[in-house]
């Protein structure tokens, strides 16, 4: 279990990147074009905000110092000249302007928030619909290389971290600058000295917020890793929970369990200790700004240099110049997790599938027919020069590589059920992966329906296939929609008749929902039989032309068994059937019998001319009913499940 709290997925779900990057930013910009509108709304918006944050201070300047003490009136910009010269009324006035400008920071507020939570909800569907999409045209080499914590993690934390961003990171940090900027402006435009003095504190801020960024930086890369290892280890001991509580193991998965949310619960302590420290520090150099202009301000006013009004909005101004540089600390660590986001959701965009389908697709004759040429396999990632070298060489079983599948040549034709049997390993699953085309050959053909599997359309050429697995698989929604499974043309009576068919008919208008009763997630309502029996119903109701059945019998029961045999009759009749099986008493009256062994084609023929043979089959028949006599009737038997003995 420590093995797996260190999965690679946590290393490279952590990967910390840059603050800013222009590359990755100019990327998902990109996902804002639709919705430049409201976008620039929201800059105008944010605009005219930071233009009423500024002017504030300047209000109480031109109060002070135009209607309270009368100093330097002939100092203030041509607008103040059209207010009143009575000093109520001229006050009054002003605290009206001063009133509106609130008014409208708020309403502008709104509209900002409004909108950019808007846009980043529309950008966090657009995104997520995208790799999603993405997701579903990869290959299946690539599920076996990525685990599907980390595809989860791409669609859900790592998109949220980029809403963030959109929200509250670039919004905010650009209304921050526009304040500071305006700030710095106004405060070096009334008295620059003063306005030097005030900002004097600022390498000391510079260097308490750096010691900040690394702290904090590290924290919450402690934090990431925390929380990964507590998603992989709950659902790992979830959905293992009754191992769990067969071994009597609660208490020491309690104990591991505590040892990692401890590890969380330090790393986020040590971040709350970081912000602890730092905002007071802030907060005490603000403060010693504010200390510094009123003892240099007043000194000038004493002196004639300066007005009550320029001191009194200094002191304004130097609080509101604090807030943002406080925010922008803050927000930086926004903006480096989305960097980080965005560095892994687009190294998968721009991860190309592998299995595509070609510019001018062939299609089949329709006749169902199965050819392999001497094909060789390999599930090892080659590089381009490795792959060119396996085409072309002579001699493939000297190379350094761990062939699945070696040589393997033959031909099932229309109409014909060829069963495929070995010891586990041999490549027999490997053979109807290939194909569907899941994965593509290092050396040979596989032609279907006289093409080659590399020259149809994916989607079509996997149309014709349907499969049952050894673990049936189930999706939430009903019995119905599983059935189903998204073709829309299959209608109801089909459904019910393909069920019927497989003698799961009786059982699913039994349900209290009949076929529109729910499944839940798995299908763990069901049992294991009740299960199989649909996904039999799914593969029948679909009427492909080629029926793969990969251990199809080898979870269910007895009585289920029994209720399956009729199914299998019915399913392969007419089409083209590949049935991979452990139970060789499944496959006795297959038209021919593979036999696999260490990824070569060992033996092919009927049942009985195998057993005449007194090879590898024969062997693995004498292997499977040793305790038990074989008769000659259970040789000859034309039952396609009669089990010795019976």
């Amino acid at each position: 279990m420590a093995d797996a709290q260190q999965s690679p997925q946590q290393h490279d779900d952590d990967v910390i990147g840059k603050a800013y990057d222009s590359r990755l930013m100019r990327r998902l910009l990109v996902y804002l074009r639709p919705y430049r509108l409201q976008v620039g709304i929201s800059l105008v918006a944010i605009l005219f905000t930071a233009f009423a944050d500024v002017l504030g201070p300047y209000l109480t300047k031109v109060a002070v110092d135009l209607y309270m003490t009368r100093s330097a009136a002939t100092n203030h910009s041509v607008w103040t000249r059209h207010l009143s010269r009575n000093p109520m009324t001229g006050i009054t006035e002003i605290a009206g302007i001063y009133f509106g400008s609130l008014i409208f920071i708020y309403v502008l507020a709104f509209v900002q928030t409004y909108l950019m939570q808007w846009t980043g909800q529309k950008v966090m569907y657009d995104l997520r619909s995208q790799i999603f999409r993405h997701i579903q045209r990869m290959h299946v080499a690539f599920f076996d290389r990525n685990p599907t914590g980390r595809l989860v993690t791409r669609v859900t934390y790592d998109v949220d971290a980029l809403n963030e961003m959109f929200t509250s990171g670039v919004v905010s940090i650009f209304e921050d600058v526009l304040v500071l900027a305006g700030i710095v402006f106004v405060m070096l435009r009334m008295n620059w000295w003063l306005a030097l003095l005030a900002f004097s504190v600022i390498p000391l801020i510079m260097i308490a917020t750096q010691i900040f960024r690394k702290f904090v930086r590290e924290s919450y890369r402690r934090i990431r890793t925390a929380i990964a290892r507590i998603n992989s280890y709950l659902q790992e001991h979830v959905s293992g929970m009754s191992v769990v509580q067969l071994f009597n193991r609660e208490e020491r998965a309690f104990q591991d369990f505590e040892k990692i949310n401890r590890q969380h619960m330090k790393a986020f302590k040590d971040a709350i200790m970081a912000y602890a420290l730092y905002y007071p520090v802030v907060e005490i150099l603000s403060s010693i700004a504010v200390a510094i202009i009123i003892w240099r301000g007043g000194g000038g006013i004493l002196r004639g240099a300066v007005t009550l009004g320029v001191l009194v909005a200094f002191i304004q101004y130097s609080q509101r110049f604090f807030r943002p540089i406080q925010d922008l600390s803050d927000k930086y660590n926004i903006l480096q997790a989305a960097m980080a986001a965005s560095e892994r959701i687009f190294k998968l965009l721009d991860t190309p599938p592998e299995i595509v389908s070609p510019a001018n697709p062939a299609v089949g004759d329709g006749s169902g027919r199965i050819e392999f040429r001497h094909v060789w396999f390999t599930y090892q990632r080659l590089d381009d020069a490795m792959r060119e070298r396996l085409r072309t060489s002579s001699t493939p079983e000297k190379e350094s590589v761990e062939w699945v599948l070696r040589d393997v040549s033959f031909t099932i034709e229309t109409g014909e059920t060829a069963a495929v049997v070995g010891h586990t390993g041999a490549g027999k699953t490997t053979l109807s992966s290939l194909m569907m085309r899941f994965y593509d050959v290092q050396r040979g053909a596989i032609l279907v329906e006289g093409v080659d599997v590399r020259d149809w359309d994916v989607q079509e050429l996997r149309r014709r296939f349907a499969v049952v697995l050894q673990d049936p698989v189930l999706f939430t929604g009903t019995v119905t929609s599983n059935i189903r499974l998204g073709t829309e043309r299959i209608t109801e009576d089909e459904i019910e008749s393909a069920a019927d068919q497989v003698n799961v008919g009786d059982y699913i208008r039994s349900l209290p929902g009949g076929f529109q009763e729910p499944v839940r997630e798995g299908g763990s309502t069901l049992s294991t039989g009740q299960k199989q029996l649909i996904n039999f119903a799914r593969a029948l109701a679909h009427n492909p032309r080629i029926l793969i059945l990969d251990e199809a019998t080898s979870s269910v029961d007895t009585e289920t068994e029994l209720r399956v045999r009729s199914a299998l009759t019915r399913l392969v009749t007419g089409r083209t059937s590949v049935v991979v099986a452990h139970r060789l008493s499944t496959i006795q009256t297959a038209n021919r019998i593979l036999v696999m062994h260490k990824g070569q084609l060992r033996e092919i023929g009927t049942h009985q001319e195998l057993l005449a043979q007194r090879g590898l089959y024969w062997k693995l028949y004498r292997l499977q009913y040793k305790d038990q006599e074989i008769p000659d009737t259970a040789i000859r038997s034309s039952d396609p499940l009669a089990v010795p003995g019976d």
